[in-house]
């Protein structure tokens, strides 16, 4: 009885996350892609095509998509030297010279930072929690106004990336549940970014879509320590976060337990199980979600359905994680190895192996 009843209510989820609901539900503003390995395989001569084959500028294919709101990382000083500081205002201009709104994600690393592993820079690696705190303040205005000096201000900015346990890791750590000093943090990049542009938005992001519980204890933390911010920002990857239900859930919690508008960050979905390089997969494609299959098609309805949960359950916007990065030789995913390395998401790019985009995949308000 009790698994029927279990049963039940996970289909009810399931209906109220994919089903439309006009008088409740917002729309989409915010239309979002990662484009952070673009600029790379351009400079290494890759080539964009549109769905029938025509070659085209991939900023142009995904605004006709649907797209409105591009992201870039932006990490202190990578060995690839790029996703630096300089690589993000000149990709920057080209973001806003083709009309899309920007999305800067702050890592505060030298290399990628996620929920299990949070390095701070080089430079900063002796650096004490004060040291640290100058730190971020510092380099967020730095980045922003050299943004806004050139006319391409970001029209929001994330204080670090999936920071599920903290950041700047061991200063920043969320440890015994003591949030204190991750909250000295995250209020330096609040405060700089507000001093550089009052109107652009402050996301924190984590990858806490997987449960509601995790998201609040640690956006109950930071509220508890006194931290501002504008967008609560949330990663969804279905194989590892768990169903649409779920994550209607989630979104609808944090939603309204904080009184702030919510966006996924991240998202993304496999069109294969075929692999196009030396580096293995980040995911392989046999771990399929919501019956959808690995093909263009699967991948098209799997981040529909997305979007449908993230807007009924009152969500601002969804952004495809690194759809533009098929595999190219040189532009690979350790930036301490660019050239020796692969890329490990080129089944989950909206453009296949040969550059050539996905019709199923739109973005849609």
């Amino acid at each position: 009885m009790r698994k029927s009843l279990l049963a039940v209510v996970g289909a009810v989820l399931l209906t109220l996350a994919l089903t439309p609901h006009p008088a409740r539900a917002a729309s989409l503003g915010m239309l979002g892609a990662d484009v952070s390995s673009l600029q790379r395989t351009l400079d290494l001569g890759g080539r964009y095509y549109t769905a029938a084959g025509a070659q085209a500028d991939p900023y142009d294919i995904l605004k006709g998509a649907g797209a409105n709101y591009l992201r870039l990382r932006v990490w202190n000083n990578p060995a690839s030297g790029y996703n630096n500081k300089a690589k993000v205002l000149q990709q920057a201009k080209t973001i806003k010279a083709k009309g899309f709104k920007l999305l800067v994600d702050f890592h505060y690393s030298d290399t990628w930072a996620d929920p299990g592993k949070q390095y701070p820079p080089a430079a900063w690696s002796s650096h004490s929690l004060t040291q640290l705190q100058a730190d971020v303040y510092n380099y967020t205005y730095d980045v922003c106004t050299a943004l806004k000096a050139q006319g391409t201000t970001p029209d929001s900015v994330q204080i670090g990336n999936e920071i599920n346990v903290g950041m700047l890791w061991p200063a920043g750590k969320v440890t015994n549940n003591n949030f204190a000093p991750l909250a000295s943090l995250l209020k330096q990049g609040y405060n700089a970014t507000k001093a550089c542009n009052s109107g652009t938005q402050v996301m924190i992001h984590t990858a806490d879509a997987d449960s509601d519980a995790n998201a609040r204890w640690f956006y109950d933390g930071i509220k508890a320590q006194g931290v501002t911010w504008d967008i609560t920002a949330l990663s969804y990857y279905c194989m590892w976060h768990g169903t649409l239900a779920n994550l209607y859930n989630v979104i609808a919690d944090v939603r309204s337990r904080y009184g702030k508008p919510v966006v996924v960050a991240e998202t993304a979905y496999m069109y294969t199980t075929a692999n196009a390089d030396s580096q293995s997969n980040s995911i392989p494609g046999t771990v399929t979600c919501d019956g959808q299959p690995a093909t263009k098609a699967g991948q098209g309805t799997e981040f529909s359905w997305i979007q449908n949960t993230a807007r009924n359950a009152g969500a601002i916007g969804v952004f495809y994680w690194e759809p533009t990065w098929y595999a190219i030789a040189g532009n690979g995913w350790d930036p301490a190895d660019i050239n020796g390395t692969g890329d490990g998401w080129d089944n989950m790019a909206t453009f296949d192996a040969g550059g050539k985009f996905n019709s199923y995949v739109k973005w849609t308000a």
